[in-house]
């Protein structure tokens, strides 16, 4: 990860440099400055006092000037984002180790910096900044949620020290020099900061997947309940049809019983066997 207090300025220092700032504005200070250089002071001219002096509050201003409202919200909203911002302390640009008192102030700083009341002329972004830094000040206040960032990070350097301890075995094994780049600190600290975000970003993907999958089930789920209950629906309106029909079936049954029961009468009396005529001899 690439550390905050190394590539910026900590709101302590901020604030002494914009002090220092209002001080090379006073005359006194110049005044000051001509008096320290002695013999060349006299040698020297207005123009070149005042080229001094103009440099030096430019550097202080181009230091400043990573902390514009509009740099932390470009940023803050740079491509990648969705990935970069993932690391609550990259958001905050604080060190893994900075303590509650100094996640609030820089917090605190960060979101006057990149509010949309702020940024009236670019609303939508500043809202958008803002809400990641909001995002990730919240995330560093669960204990919880704190600690899952510290062991990502942690895993993150753990796995470059091991592949630098893997490369230097090999080296090693084939009889040369075991320097290698990660030993300059900067370039370790590149290696932890970029395997640090692949951990955060397959740890996001993993979950935005998790929570597919439960949606999934939990759709389905929901899907077999209504199914089931429609089910059940259909089953008590035909039972209560098969009750509430019973009696005109059973009167239908007796009826056409009855009705057959005449009808097999009357086929009888027809069906009488014919009187036999005796036949009479001479």
């Amino acid at each position: 990860m690439i550390r905050w207090r190394d590539k910026t300025l900590n709101m302590a220092h901020i604030g002494r440099e914009r002090r220092d700032h209002v001080t090379l504005l006073r005359p006194t200070y110049i005044k000051a400055k001509m008096a320290a250089s002695g013999g060349e002071s006299s040698q020297a001219g207005p123009d070149d006092l005042f080229q001094n002096f103009y440099s030096e509050v430019k550097q202080i201003e181009k230091r400043d000037s990573v902390l514009t409202s509009k740099q932390q919200i470009d940023r803050l909203l740079r491509p990648g984002s969705s990935y970069f911002n993932l690391n609550p302390f990259e958001v905050l640009q604080v060190d893994p180790d900075a303590t509650d008192i100094d996640l609030k102030k820089r917090f605190r700083a960060l979101s006057i910096l990149v509010h949309p009341d702020k940024n009236q002329d670019d609303a939508d972004r500043a809202q958008q900044a803002f809400e990641a830094v909001d995002k990730a000040y919240k995330l560093l206040q669960d204990p919880d949620q704190k600690k899952r960032a510290l062991d990502v990070i942690q895993a993150g350097r753990e796995y470059v020290e091991h592949n630098v301890k893997e490369k230097k075995k090999q080296l090693k094994k084939e009889g040369k020099s075991q320097i290698v780049d990660e030993d300059d600190p900067e370039v370790f600290r590149q290696a932890v900061y970029k395997q640090t975000m692949k951990l955060f970003a397959e740890l996001a993907i993993k979950r935005k997947e998790r929570e597919a999958k439960d949606m999934h089930e939990r759709k389905r789920a929901r899907e077999e309940e209504i199914e089931a209950a429609e089910k059940a629906k259909r089953d008590r309106e035909w039972q209560k049809n098969f009750e509430e029909t019973r009696d005109g079936r059973v009167d239908s049954w007796r009826t056409f019983q009855a009705k057959g029961k005449s009808k097999e009468k009357k086929n009888r009396s027809f069906l009488k066997p014919p009187k036999v005529k005796m036949e009479q001899r001479e």
